[in-house]
């Protein structure tokens, strides 16, 4: 039955009683617990579960946070965020206790249900159209973040989401980075919109594909932009290079596994000297050039899903299928076989 699915005491990650916010697992595990968290307080909300028979609470409060604020779409009333206050009893208190956030901000992604699929579904299609900045859903979100950064400042606040909650977190960031705020971020399965290259077997064949796609978006961005010199200072990638989210990603999640070769061919790009047309290309969208180019537009819309730097994790676990590899239940599963590495934007 889908509650067993939604029971914190069945499905949560109950070894972590004695948190160390030092550790990376434990930071992942309780980051990826509030995102369900939200999940789940818009499924007590679509079955009208409410006091004892509501499922939600326990996915934060196990871990001494409060909610203090459901982020409601104006078009439908689903629930798709939570503010979270982190408020541990004295006894909780110890030298990790530094590392830990104040608040967290997290975005639930699509639930497939009548009451919220509809509406969680046409954002799906915005952010394949890279317009997730232009609906109310973002709107909502994003003066929330301003508002928390605004009341107690970028060092105290943490973001997080999963798939297309991952999408709306990790615009958020991009966006209060830009004004020289930088958040924590972990964001899991966030979608990267581009040919399924990463599923290829072969490696050379991989490499050949990356480099020419590179070629040619470099090619577009001179022949639509032209080749105007930006200093650092000038460059928007540049400066948001700054902000180094935590970014969760599968390699059997086609959905979002191709951020495993986008920031592996930028490296490669580099060692084999053709940095230069890299730093054209992994700024821009082929997709969005092309369609500036039938527009006649000299201004493509920024690519949401892009990145000048991240930390990359990789869960190497093998999956059964899909639904595991996207799941975020997989982010605070114990003993994960995970690969790690750091990317920044040069």
């Amino acid at each position: 039955m889908s509650f067993e699915r939604e029971d914190f005491g069945l499905l949560g990650p109950l070894h972590l009683n004695s948190i160390d916010w030092a550790n990376s697992n434990h930071r992942r595990s309780i980051a990826a617990s509030l995102v369900q968290g939200t999940y789940i307080l818009e499924r007590d909300r679509q079955e009208r579960r409410q006091g004892s028979q509501a499922l939600a609470p326990p996915w934060w409060e196990f871990f001494h946070f409060k909610l203090i604020r459901q982020l409601v779409d104006d078009a439908d009333s689903c629930v798709f965020g939570a503010i979270y206050e982190y408020a541990p009893p004295s006894s909780h208190c110890n030298d990790s206790i530094d590392q830990s956030p104040r608040y967290v901000i997290a975005f639930r992604g699509t639930i497939n249900k009548p009451d919220s699929f509809s509406r969680d579904f046409s954002l799906d299609i915005h952010v394949i159209r890279n317009g997730l900045h232009q609906t109310s859903r973002f709107e909502i979100a994003m003066k929330a973040v301003q508002n928390m950064v605004a009341m107690v400042g970028d060092s105290n606040v943490w973001l997080a989401g999963h798939s297309l909650g991952a999408a709306m977190a990790m615009l958020a960031g991009k966006t209060i980075a830009k004004t020289g705020n930088f958040l924590e971020a972990f964001l899991f399965n966030p979608p990267f919109l581009s040919a399924p290259i990463e599923r290829i077997n072969y490696g050379n064949v991989k490499h050949g594909l990356r480099f020419a796609s590179s070629v040619i978006t470099a090619g577009l961005v001179l022949a639509t932009k032209g080749n105007s010199q930006t200093s650092q200072s000038e460059d928007p990638f540049f400066i948001l290079s700054a902000w180094t989210p935590c970014l969760f990603v599968n390699p059997t999640d086609h959905l979002c596994s191709e951020y495993i070769g986008y920031f592996e061919h930028r490296k490669k790009m580099e060692e084999i000297g053709y940095g230069a047309i890299e730093r054209l290309a992994t700024q821009n969208s082929l997709g969005d050039l092309f369609m500036s180019v039938v527009r006649r537009s000299a201004e493509a819309t920024e690519p949401l899903h892009l990145l000048p730097s991240a930390y990359l994790t990789v869960n190497l676990t093998p999956s059964q299928d899909f639904k595991q590899a996207h799941g975020i239940q997989q982010w605070w599963t114990p003993d994960l076989h995970l690969k790690c590495n750091l990317y920044k934007y040069k």
